[in-house]
Formats: structure tokens, C-alpha cells, sequence
């Protein structure tokens, strides 16, 4: 439920209710050692091979694809197909980042609930906000009522605690402390739900989380369904901070520190908001260049749809700039993010159309003109769920392609 581009005067909200009395008693913030220069692909949390995948890079690219291909080898077994007999047609869904907007997201696939076509998705990928909804996603209808209530129920309260500008800015590592979002997310994202999660893994579906490894500077993508089905009795909270390392955005909210190991030592690594790199994706390279090779040869490929919901609206969102240097800055950065969360559309898009995957779209339209009057305002986010929903109960219009 964490906004990317936080507005300059929603930052300073964050930490101006505590003061700096506190100050003489801040401890310096300390860390352990990083994983060094290219072996970040070795280092390691529980063990496991395929607990997680670096994006953007060919190493990352084969094993997610390995990934895939053990995932519908799975749920050939589990639906009893015959060699030769096709794969049912493969569901594919992205949640974009969108902080307070992730309630259309949620609205909408409550709604879908409604109008009785919503799919069980075979993939479910998420980032930032849409980290916290793709679990409730991933696991189906069943999870509305505790979807909503994230998005309805919590408060700003609920999310975060400031720490004061002047401690925030000299002895902190963001503008506000999380503590409430992660009580808030283990409350949520209970013991059941994860074998739950664990179970749709090996029944051969994939649930994603992107986050962004600082320190390495590359996007990581988690393979939360391997994590919740190790058996591992640290994997509960592992994927619980997951989900808070998602949402964390720079600066105004601290990183999720990871404790890794690599050759036997341990290392840490800094993890924030996977926005840093992409605000949504459906799935790398290497598994559409597979795709369209098995197409080329003539192979069996199992067909696939896939649906993307922006938590944001595609039109500019014009704004009367301050003359100010803070003003032009933060007016600068909140563009380059919605520049990329447009180039993100853009890209899963042409991937899906090179790759012969059906492309449905859906985000806020221009005739939601309610303004934001406070970071995680409990009234903006039901009037937004509300539009969301009401547009999936009669039957969302996906868009075919972006329309810009």
C-alpha cells in the first residue's frame, strides 16, 4: 500500500509529528558486510536454488525459465494429461506498485468475483502495492473479504510511524518507521495462507514479488510458492519481509535488510521498493524466447492470456508547479516515475504481442477525480476500491493495448 512518488509535502507529513527531542540518544546505524561484485547470484537465504531470480540477466533468465517449465510439468501431473494432450490455456496476471491507488486494483477483482469470470491465475506477479494484493490474487476469491479489508480497513496508522524530520534526515534510514506495516502484513498474511500459497506451488502455479537489491543495483524477483512449500521454519517471516522490502520507497521508508549467505560467510544485502526498477511484470525474457522457439520448431505451447492492472491512471496528471527548488525536483521525479510505469505498460505489451500472449489492460480512469487529501486516507481509498469494484461486478472492459 506504499506510493512510489510520494509528493514533497506527503514526504514531510511523514515525520513532522515527533520532534527531535529524542536526538541525543540515536545509535548510529550499522549493517553487515555486502555480497561482493557479481556474486550476488550465489548468495543465498534458506538454501534454496530457486528461491529467487535476478532480472535482467541471462543467469536469472534460464533459471526463471527452468522455473516455468517445472511449474506446467506440474500441473500436467496434477490435471492428469496425457503426453501430447495441450495445457489449458495459461492465466497470467501483474499487479503494478500504486501506493493508496493499489484499491482499484483490489476493488476490481473483488468485483470480478461478482460478475463470476474471474480466472484462477497460473501466475501472479506483484510489486509494492501490488506485492501486498498479489497473495489474496494468487490464492482466489475465497481471500475478498481480507482483500478488501486491507485496502479498506487500515489507516495510515496501520502503515507507518514518523520519526521527526531532523532525526529522520541525520540518523535514520527514512523518513518514517514501517514497524506497523509489517504488524500489519504478518496479521494478514497468516500460517494458513502460506501453506495455502505453498500448496498452488506444487500444484504447478507461480506467485512472483519484485524488490530491489540496493547494493547490486539489479531487480530480484522472489518465488514466494518455493519459499512457502520448503518447509523451512523460517520461511513465514522471510516472505512476510518480502512483501515489506516491496514497499519500501527510498527515503521514505527504511530497506528491508536480508541476511544471506554466501561460501559458508554471512553477508547482508539492502533491499527497497521493486518500483526502483519496475512497477509491474508479467514474466523475463528467456521464458518468451523459449516460447516462440517451441513455436518456431513446431513444439506444443500452451496458450496464454495475460492481465495487467495498473494502479494508476495513463493520463498525465497535470499540476501548477511551485518555482521552487524542492517543488521542481519532486515534480521531476514523480514524471520519471510515470514515465516508467507507462514504459512498463508499453514493454509487457510488446512482449505479449512478439510472444503470441493475449494482452488485457486495466487502470484508473479520468473520471476518478477524487483528490488524495492525506497519505493512506481511509475515505480515498473505499471511494477508489468502490470504482474499482463496481467496474469489475458489471464486467471490466480490458483494454487490448495501451492506450496512449
Amino acid at each position: 500500500m506504499i506510493a512510489p512518488p510520494l509528493s514533497r509535502r506527503a514526504l514531510f507529513a511523514l515525520a513532522a509529528p515527533a520532534t527531535a527531542t529524542a536526538l541525543p540518544g540515536c545509535a548510529p546505524l550499522v549493517r553487515g558486510p555486502a555480497v561482493p561484485r557479481g556474486r550476488v547470484a550465489d548468495a543465498t537465504v534458506l538454501g534454496l536454488p530457486n528461491e529467487r531470480f535476478i532480472g535482467l540477466t541471462p543467469q536469472g533468465g534460464a533459471r526463471m525459465d527452468a522455473e516455468f517449465t517445472a511449474a506446467i510439468g506440474r500441473q500436467r501431473s496434477r490435471l492428469g494429461l496425457a503426453p501430447g494432450r495441450p495445457t489449458p490455456t495459461l492465466k497470467l496476471l501483474s499487479v503494478s506498485g500504486g501506493g493508496e491507488n493499489g484499491a482499484f486494483g483490489a476493488g476490481l477483482l473483488c468485483g470480478w468475483t461478482e460478475h463470476g469470470t474471474r480466472p484462477e491465475f497460473d501466475l501472479v506477479t506483484g510489486v509494492s502495492t501490488g506485492a501486498l494484493t498479489a497473495p489474496f490474487a494468487f490464492l482466489g476469491p475465497r481471500y475478498d473479504p481480507q482483500l478488501r479489508a486491507v485496502y479498506t480497513e487500515v489507516s495510515a496508522r496501520d502503515i507507518l510511524a514518523s520519526r521527526g524530520l531532523l532525526r529522520a534526515a541525520l540518523f535514520a534510514d527514512g523518513l518514517a518507521d514501517t514497524s506497523p506495516l509489517f504488524a500489519t502484513i504478518s496479521r494478514m498474511l497468516t500460517t494458513e495462507m502460506i501453506g495455502a500459497i505453498a500448496d498452488a506451488y506444487r500444484g504447478g502455479r507461480l506467485l512472483l514479488i519484485g524488490t530491489t537489491d540496493l547494493d547490486a543495483q539489479v531487480p530480484m524477483i522472489w518465488n514466494i510458492g518455493a519459499i512457502a512449500a520448503s518447509g523451512d521454519a523460517r520461511a513465514p517471516e522471510l516472505i512476510r519481509r518480502i512483501l515489506l522490502a516491496s514497499a519500501a520507497i527510498p527515503g521514505a521508508f527504511p530497506p528491508v535488510m536480508f541476511d544471506v549467505t554466501l561460501d559458508g560467510q554471512p553477508r547482508q544485502e539492502m533491499h527497497v521498493d521493486g518500483g526502483a526498477f519496475a512497477q509491474a511484470f508479467l514474466y523475463p525474457a528467456a521464458v518468451g524466447e523459449r516460447r516462440r522457439e517451441r513455436r518456431r520448431l513446431g513444439a506444443p505451447t500452451a496458450e496464454a492470456e495475460a492481465y495487467v492492472i495498473r494502479n494508476a491512471r495513463l493520463d498525465p496528471d497535470w499540476a501548477m508547479v511551485e518555482r521552487r527548488t524542492l517543488g521542481i525536483a519532486g515534480r521531476a521525479i514523480s514524471t520519471m516515475i510515470t514515465a516508467s510505469g507507462l514504459n512498463d505498460v508499453l514493454r509487457m505489451y510488446n512482449a505479449t504481442q512478439r510472444d503470441g500472449i493475449g494482452f488485457n489492460l486495466a487502470f484508473i480512469g479520468s473520471d476518478f477525480d477524487r483528490e488524495l487529501p492525506a497519505p493512506f486516507d481511509q475515505a480515498f481509498m473505499r471511494a477508489l476500491f468502490q470504482y474499482g469494484y463496481e467496474r469489475g461486478r458489471r464486467g471490466y472492459d480490458w483494454a487490448k493495448r495501451p492506450p496512449l
